[in-house]
C-alpha cells in the first residue's frame, strides 16, 4: 500500500532496473585486486633476475634448488606435527624460508636458460607434495579441526589442478584467483608467525576457493568461445583469373 494515499500504488511507478553502483558485486572486487597483484608481479620480475643472476654463481642446478625448498617444507611440516605455539612459529619460518628457494629455483633457470619442461613437470609436482607435507602436519598438530584442513588442502590441490588442465586446453590461467600457491603460502606462514594458523588454514580455504571458482569460469569461458562456429560467409566467391 502507498504510504500516503489507500489505494495500491501502480507497479509502473517502480523503477524498473537498479542502479549499477548499488549492485556492487565479488567479480568487481575482484577485478581491483588482480591488477595490484598483476603489477607486484611485474616488479619483482626485475629483482628476480637478479637473484636468479647471483645465485648461478654458486654452481648449483635449479633443480637442487627446488629439492631444496621442499626439504625445508618438510621440515616445516615436521615442526606442525609437534604442536604447540613453538612448533607454529617455526613451522611459519620455515614456510617462508622455502618459498625463498622456490623463488630461487624458478629464477636460476631463467637466469642460466635451464628452464625445460622435465623441470617444470618436477616442480610443480614437488610443489604439490610440499603442500600436502604442510597441511599434514598442521593437521597432525591439532592446530584446525580436521575437515576445514582437508577442505583447504583439497581445494588448493583443486586450483593448481584447474590451471594445469586450463594450460593443457590451452586456456592461460596463471595469475587468475587471489588464492595462486604464493598467496596461500603467505598466509600460512604469517598466521602461524601470529599464532593464528587455524584461522589462516580458513583464509586458505575461503581464498582457495573463490580462485578455484573463478579459474572454472574463467576457462569455460574460454573453452565456450573457442568452440563457436565462425559464420560461414554468403558472399560470392571472386572467379578465378
Amino acid at each position: 500500500m502507498h504510504p500516503v494515499t489507500p489505494h495500491a500504488t501502480p507497479l509502473s511507478t517502480f523503477p524498473k532496473t537498479m542502479p549499477t553502483a548499488a549492485t556492487p558485486t565479488i567479480l568487481k572486487r575482484r577485478m581491483e585486486v588482480a591488477p595490484l597483484l598483476d603489477r607486484l608481479r611485474t616488479r619483482l620480475a626485475s629483482c628476480l633476475s637478479a637473484v636468479g643472476s647471483f645465485f648461478a654463481r654458486l654452481e648449483f642446478s635449479p633443480t637442487a634448488w627446488t629439492v631444496v625448498g621442499v626439504a625445508v617444507s618438510l621440515l616445516a611440516a615436521w615442526s606442525y606435527s609437534t604442536g604447540g605455539y613453538s612448533g607454529e612459529l617455526l613451522g611459519g619460518v620455515l614456510i617462508l624460508v622455502s618459498g625463498w628457494f622456490d623463488i630461487v629455483d624458478g629464477a636460476v633457470a631463467r637466469a642460466t636458460g635451464r628452464t625445460s619442461a622435465a623441470g617444470a613437470f618436477l616442480d610443480s609436482n614437488l610443489d604439490r607434495v610440499a603442500e600436502v607435507a604442510l597441511f599434514s602436519g598442521i593437521l597432525l598438530g591439532g592446530y584446525a579441526a580436521p575437515p576445514a584442513v582437508l577442505l583447504a588442502l583439497s581445494l588448493s590441490l583443486l586450483v593448481s589442478y584447474a590451471r594445469a588442465k586450463g594450460d593443457a586446453l590451452g586456456v592461460k590461467l596463471a595469475g587468475v584467483g587471489i588464492g595462486e600457491r604464493s598467496e596461500r603460502l603467505i598466509i600460512l606462514a604469517v598466521s602461524s608467525i601470529v599464532g593464528l594458523v587455524g584461522w589462516g588454514v580458513l583464509l586458505v580455504l575461503a581464498v582457495a576457493a573463490f580462485t578455484f571458482v573463478e579459474r572454472s569460469y574463467t576457462a569455460l569461458r574460454g573453452l565456450g568461445a573457442a568452440a563457436k562456429p565462425k559464420p560461414i560467409s554468403t558472399e560470392p566467391a571472386a572467379p578465378s583469373p
